[in-house]
């Protein structure tokens, strides 16, 4: 039976569903981009490439931050399933929403410019993710 105390929910699965949510976000702004190129002619509905280098601008850079999502979240989710199936998420709780901020840092710079300034702060974000991943993967083995 239910008890009135507040459930709390781990950090690291908030971290998750908020990564798997924000993936999701950018595949169904991909989605609209996409058609309205079909509606405004621009396209046919079969012909996108799946890189996105045949849309210009945005849509290559809507594409590539979305694809950088799908790249990291397996990893970023076999690490929090490793953490929780053994009793290690503790590791996790202090920072795991610290990969979920990056994640959606290096997606907004992706989505503002390819400019070198916006490059280099990217791959600042990519490397808090990858420092934190390693972390995680260091003390869940070790």
């Amino acid at each position: 039976m239910p008890t009135t105390e507040m459930l709390t929910i781990n950090p690291a699965l908030v971290a998750l569903a908020g990564f798997a949510g924000w993936t999701a976000l950018l595949l169904l702004t991909i989605a609209n981009v996409r058609m309205a190129n079909v509606f405004t002619g621009k396209k046919a509905i079969n012909a996108f490439s799946p890189t996105g280098n045949d849309l210009p601008g945005f849509g290559q850079r809507i594409t590539r931050a979305h694809l950088n999502c799908v790249e990291t979240l397996p990893i970023f989710a076999a690490l929090v399933v490793a953490a929780g199936l053994s009793g290690q998420f503790a590791i996790m709780e202090g920072t795991a929403m610290y990969v979920l901020y990056a994640r959606i840092g290096q997606s907004i710079g992706h989505l503002i410019s390819t400019s070198p300034l916006m490059v280099w702060v990217r791959a600042g974000f990519f490397f808090v993710q990858v420092l934190l991943l390693g972390w995680y993967a260091i003390q869940l083995v070790f």
